[in-house]
């Protein structure tokens, strides 16, 4: 089972997906960024964690534009606001449940002019 935690970087029980404490404690000690390849890296190790984190891109976006050739390399205060949510959000982050494959599954769409969302959920026949 070792084997499998260290190949997947990810643990697999009887309770569902959670992020390696080990990676988490990288995160949480992660010092401030001060150049585009630090950010890159960061953004490497969390991005793989990226499904726990509701709005990840919408909160890395910042980042992800320093990393640009183009762009101008300015760690602003909005950055450094980002840049902690990020590791705050990851560090908390919830484990993912395995679901039961005894009482089906349902989707639940909803679009409009600017967006699609959609829910995948499973059914739960005590409702």
């Amino acid at each position: 089972m070792d084997l499998i935690n260290r190949v997947f970087r990810q643990y697999l029980d009887s309770f569902g997906i959670e992020v390696d404490p080990k990676k988490m404690d990288a995160v949480k000690s992660w010092p401030r960024t001060l150049t585009p390849t630090d950010i890159m890296s960061f953004l490497g190790l969390i991005g793989y964690y990226r499904r726990f984190v509701e709005g990840f891109s919408l909160i890395a976006s910042p980042l992800m534009t320093l990393t640009q050739k183009k762009a101008k390399f300015e760690w602003s205060e909005a950055c450094e606001i980002f840049f902690q949510e990020l590791k705050d959000r990851l560090t908390s982050a919830p484990v993912l449940t395995l679901p039961e494959g005894i009482n089906g599954f349902v989707v639940y769409c909803d679009d409009s002019r600017v967006g699609l969302g959609c829910v995948f959920m499973q059914r739960d026949l005590n409702l």
